[in-house]
């Protein structure tokens, strides 16, 4: 497959990339050691267009394709993979979703404001006994006299769980039904009864702000449900088909960090005379870092084009993220192996690119769930 970078193209690269190293880089060391949310970052990026990049501009959004998207997040997850994924649940899961199941009302209230950066988006599918199996939710919603939803339950893992204005939550409407039972709702922060959690102490994307969500009685207008009733199953298995694209283009900024890294110091470091980029050990190291890298990049190019195109990606997303996910732990993996003591301080930044690049084989679908989907979609075709 060819791609075709355009003048867009490159230009949204550039912006995010030097937005990246004059915007995030300075504090990208402080804000993991103390767990900040980047709080101006966010508006900044915001302001530029990248929280709403494939939302039409009708809707505030930038107009742009889901390449231009991977491109911006492969750049800034190069250096933040907190940011990277701040950015990626906005646009991913939360503005999609509007977008598509969306009607104007809803639009003009929730999408634009979110698409725009005025506001931040949050999902709420995992719970504490609903992870990988998205089916077992246990959060419920029921109706009231005046035909309004009652929400009650508990959300897990929430991604800018603390910082969102606006949630997507999903939850069980007729629990007879099972998945097909379940229903999505669009939450107000506000709302009585809707009560985030402590930030989690996390191994990486510490920047980044994940709690649990408790609901007590929350009650939400019937106008806030999204898509139909009995729906919010599909729903939330079709966003995280586009979202994986996202967590895929984090996890191949990750490893292309740790890649530029190592070149970079190999380049410096001095051993037996010479910089250590000369000896072939290194040389190894770093000639399979580059080729993993560029594999990844393939198929994360090559998943978002095909969704450009409108054709099915479910195979090529999972294909993505397994396999960019791995890579991300491998190459940052051997970027601290080629910086030898040095890769094991903060003050180098590769010991955190390897913290950060673990979850990227675990949210948003593990490896071992995206096997499962590349399998079915295999299956399906021979069928």
């Amino acid at each position: 497959m060819n791609f075709t970078f355009s003048d867009t193209h490159e230009m949204i690269r550039t912006t995010a990339r030097d937005f990246a190293r004059d915007e995030i880089a300075p504090s990208v060391i402080e804000r993991d050691k103390n767990g900040v949310f980047p709080k101006e970052i966010v508006q900044k990026l915001g302001e530029l267009g990248f929280l709403g990049m494939m939302v039409p501009e009708q809707w505030g959004g930038a107009g742009l394709d889901a390449l231009s998207y991977v491109i911006a997040m492969e750049e800034i997850s190069k250096i933040d993979a907190s940011v990277g994924v701040i950015m990626s649940v906005n646009n991913s899961l939360v503005c999609w979703g509007l977008e598509t199941y969306g009607n104007d009302d809803q639009k003009e209230r929730f999408l634009r404001p979110l698409a725009s950066g005025q506001k931040l988006g949050a999902f709420c599918l995992s719970e504490p006994e609903a992870g990988s199996d998205a089916t077992q939710q246990h959060t419920s919603a029921t109706q009231n006299e005046n035909g309004d939803w009652v929400l009650n339950g508990t959300k897990n893992w929430i991604t800018n769980g603390t910082s969102a204005d606006t949630y997507i939550v999903f939850a069980q409407t007729n629990r007879e039904l099972r998945h097909k039972g379940i229903t999505c709702f669009i939450v107000d922060r506000n709302t009585p009864g809707f009560e985030p959690g402590l930030k989690e102490d996390k191994l990486g994307i510490r920047s980044s702000d994940t709690c649990s969500i408790g609901l007590t009685n929350v009650v939400v207008p019937k106008e806030n449900i999204l898509g139909e009733v009995g729906k919010g199953f599909y729903i939330a298995m079709e966003s995280l088909n586009g979202g994986r694209i996202g967590i895929a283009s984090q996890a191949l900024g990750i490893a292309q960090g740790a890649f530029e890294r190592s070149v970079e110091y190999a380049k410096q470091r001095k051993a037996f005379g010479k910089p250590i980029a000369e000896l072939q050990a290194i040389q190894i190291k770093i000639a399979e870092m580059a080729t993993k890298v560029e594999a990844a990049r393939l198929l994360v190019y090559k998943a978002a084009t095909m969704k450009d195109k409108h054709e099915r990606f479910v195979k090529e997303a999972a294909q993505a993220k397994l396999l960019a996910s791995k890579f991300a732990v491998e190459v940052a993996l051997e970027a601290i192996q080629v910086h030898g003591g040095y890769g094991y301080v903060r003050e180098y930044q590769v010991e955190r690119l390897l913290r950060d690049s673990k979850i990227t084989e675990i949210y948003e679908g593990t490896s071992e769930i995206q096997h499962i989907v590349i399998a079915r979609e295999l299956i399906k075709d021979l069928q």
